[in-house]
C-alpha cells in the first residue's frame, strides 16, 4: 500500500538531481582521499620512521671560524630562543657518541670492518614501532638507522669492485653487525640490527637510551653542546623560517625544506578539495530530504489514514527510508567505479616519473565511502522517521481534540435537556 502511494507522487527529476549531486560530491571526496594516500609516499618514502615536518639545522662553517677554533655548537639560550619562535613545534638535539665505534660483518669468507660513529635524537622524533626502537642496559642487540646512500655506495661501488653480492634493504634488515665499542679502558661487543634507511638523515642513528648508557659507561670526553638540532615545524612553507635562519646564520639542506613545503601544500590542496566534496554531499543530502518531505506532504492525508487503520509509523516510514538507503548505496558503488579509471590514469603518470613506485590499496577510499554512506543514510532514516512520527502525532492530537470537542458538546446538550425537563 505504501509503495503504491510512493510511486504515484515520485518525482524522478528531483531524485535524479539528488543522485547526480551526491555522486559528484562522493567522487570528489573519494578521489581526494585516494590521491593523497597514493601521492604522499612520493614525498616521504625512505623516511617513514621520522616525523614529516622537521628540519635538521646547523651553523654555517666559515673559514674565519675554522681558523679561530669556533666550534659551531648551539648554546642553551639559542635553543630556548629557537623553541619560542612561532613556527616551532619542538626542538631536539643530536647527541654524538663520545667513545670509539667500529662495525664489521662476514661475507663470502671476508671479514669487513670499518670505523663508524653513532648519534641519537630524542625518541619523539623517531616514528618506529616501540618494540623496534628500545634499548635497556644488558640488551645484546642495538637497533640502528643508516643513510640509504651508505647502502648505495656499497652496492654500486665497493661490491662491484670486489665481486661481492649486492644487498637489498630487506636483506640488510635480516643481517646483524658486530658492533665494537671502546673507551675508558673498556671494550664491549654487541650485535647491531638495521631497522630503517633514510634519504634525509646523513647520520647513523641509535636509540637515545642506548646513547645515554654508552656515553656514561665508555665516554672519554665531557659532554659538549650540540652542533646539530632537529626542528619540528608546524608549516614548512612559512617564510619566517628562512628569514630567521638567515639572520642567525643557520643552515639546512634546501631539499628537506622543499620536501616539507611540497608535503604541506599537498595536504592543504587535498583538504580544500575534500571540503568542496563534503559541501556538495551536504547539499545533495538536503536536496534528497526536501524531495522526500515533498513526497510525504503530498501523501499526508493518505498516510494519516494508514496510521489510523493500524499501520505503525515504522512501517509507514520504511519505503521512504529504503529509497534513501538504496540511492546512497548506488552512489557509493558507482562513485568507486568512477574512481578506479581516474586512479589508473594518474598512477600511470606517477610510475613513469618514479619507476618502482608501488601502488597502495583502495582501503582508504572504501573506508571513507562507507563512513559517508553510513552517516548520510543514518541521517536520512532518522529524519524520515521523525517526519512520519510528526504526522502521526499531529493526527493523533487532532483526533483527540475532536473527541474532546464532541464530549464537550454532548455534555452541554445533556445539561440543556436536563434543565428543560426539570422545568
Amino acid at each position: 500500500m505504501v509503495w503504491k502511494l510512493l510511486r504515484q507522487h515520485l518525482s524522478v527529476s528531483q531524485l535524479t538531481g539528488f543522485f547526480l549531486a551526491n555522486l559528484c560530491g562522493m567522487v570528489i571526496v573519494l578521489l581526494s582521499v585516494q590521491l593523497y594516500k597514493d601521492v604522499l609516499p612520493v614525498f616521504t618514502q625512505g623516511d617513514s620512521f621520522l616525523k614529516k615536518d622537521y628540519l635538521i639545522i646547523n651553523k654555517e662553517v666559515s673559514t674565519l671560524g675554522s681558523l679561530v677554533g669556533r666550534d659551531g655548537t648551539f648554546s642553551d639560550a639559542e635553543m630556548a630562543k629557537l623553541e619560542k619562535q612561532p613556527f616551532t613545534e619542538s626542538v631536539g638535539a643530536f647527541q654524538p657518541a663520545r667513545f670509539k665505534v667500529s662495525a664489521g660483518m662476514g661475507m663470502q669468507g671476508m671479514q669487513l670492518s670499518t670505523a663508524m660513529f653513532f648519534e641519537s635524537v630524542p625518541d619523539r622524533f623517531v616514528d618506529v614501532k616501540v618494540d623496534d626502537w628500545t634499548y635497556r642496559p644488558g640488551q645484546e642487540e642495538i637497533p640502528i638507522i643508516i643513510p640509504r646512500n651508505y647502502l648505495n655506495l656499497y652496492n654500486f661501488g665497493f661490491a662491484q669492485s670486489r665481486n661481492l653480492p649486492q644487498l637489498s634493504e630487506s636483506v640488510m634488515g635480516m643481517m646483524t653487525l658486530d658492533i665494537r665499542m671502546s673507551g675508558r679502558g673498556q671494550v664491549k661487543t654487541l650485535k647491531g640490527r638495521i631497522v630503517g634507511f633514510s634519504n634525509r638523515l646523513n647520520t647513523i642513528l641509535v636509540p637515545e637510551d642506548f646513547m645515554n648508557w654508552a656515553n656514561s659507561t665508555y665516554g672519554e670526553e665531557k659532554e659538549k653542546s650540540p652542533s646539530r638540532l632537529i626542528l619540528e615545524v608546524n608549516n614548512p612553507a612559512d617564510e619566517r623560517i628562512a628569514q630567521y635562519f638567515q639572520q642567525q646564520g643557520y643552515t639546512t639542506e634546501s631539499d628537506k625544506l622543499d620536501a616539507g613545503k611540497t608535503t604541506w601544500f599537498l595536504r592543504m590542496t587535498v583538504g580544500l578539495v575534500l571540503s568542496v566534496g563534503l559541501v556538495i554531499s551536504f547539499l545533495s543530502f538536503a536536496l534528497l530530504m526536501l524531495s522526500i518531505y515533498l513526497l510525504l506532504q503530498k501523501n499526508t492525508v493518505k498516510l494519516e489514514t494508514l496510521l489510523l487503520i493500524g499501520y505503525s509509523p515504522v512501517r509507514v516510514s520504511l519505503p521512504y527510508q529504503m529509497l534513501a538507503v538504496l540511492l546512497n548505496a548506488a552512489v557509493l558503488l558507482i562513485g568507486m567505479a568512477l574512481v578506479l579509471p581516474v586512479r589508473s590514469a594518474y598512477l600511470g603518470t606517477l610510475e613513469h616519473l618514479l619507476p618502482g613506485m608501488e601502488a597502495g590499496s583502495l582501503l582508504a577510499a572504501w573506508i571513507t565511502g562507507l563512513f559517508l554512506f553510513i552517516l548520510v543514510s543514518a541521517a536520512n532514516v532518522l529524519a524520515i522517521r521523525r517526519k512520519v512520527q510528526a504526522i502521526w502525532l499531529k493526527k493523533k492530537m487532532r483526533n483527540l481534540n475532536i473527541s474532546l470537542l464532541h464530549k464537550k458538546r454532548l455534555s452541554v446538550y445533556s445539561r440543556a435537556v436536563f434543565l428543560f425537563f426539570s422545568v
